[in-house]
C-alpha cells in the first residue's frame, strides 16, 4: 500500500476514487510514564516515554487506515493527514487520527 501526503503518486494515475478513510487511535499514558516524563521536565530533556508512545499511535492509526483502504479496494491512500489531540480530564489520553482519500492507481 502506498500511502502519501501528497495529492497524486508520482508516477502512477489514479484510476478510481475509493473514499475518504480513517484510522484512528485513542492511548492512555500511564502514571509511572508519567513520572518519568515529569522528571524530564525537571531536568531538561526530551522525554522518551511520551516520544515512544506517540510514535506507537501514530503508526497504528496509518496502519488502521491502510487497511481500511484495502478492504475498500484501494491499493493507495493519498492526501494524508494526521492529527493529535489530548483528551481526557486530567489530558491522559492521546488521541492520533490519520486520514486520507482512498484510490487505486496503476
Amino acid at each position: 500500500m502506498i500511502t502519501t501526503t501528497t495529492p497524486s503518486v508520482e508516477g502512477h494515475n489514479i484510476v478510481e476514487y475509493k473514499g475518504i478513510v480513517f484510522g484512528e487511535v485513542i492511548a492512555g499514558v500511564n502514571v509511572i510514564k508519567d513520572m518519568v516524563a515529569g522528571l524530564s521536565n525537571i531536568f531538561g530533556g526530551r522525554s522518551g516515554t511520551y516520544e515512544e508512545e506517540l510514535i506507537r499511535a501514530r503508526e497504528q492509526a496509518v496502519r488502521e487506515m491502510e487497511q481500511r483502504a484495502s478492504m475498500m479496494g484501494a491499493n493507495a491512500v493519498v492526501g494524508v493527514d494526521i492529527d493529535y489531540e489530548v483528551l481526557g480530564a486530567d489530558n491522559g489520553m492521546l488521541m492520533v487520527t490519520a486520514s486520507g482519500t482512498a484510490v487505486v492507481i496503476q
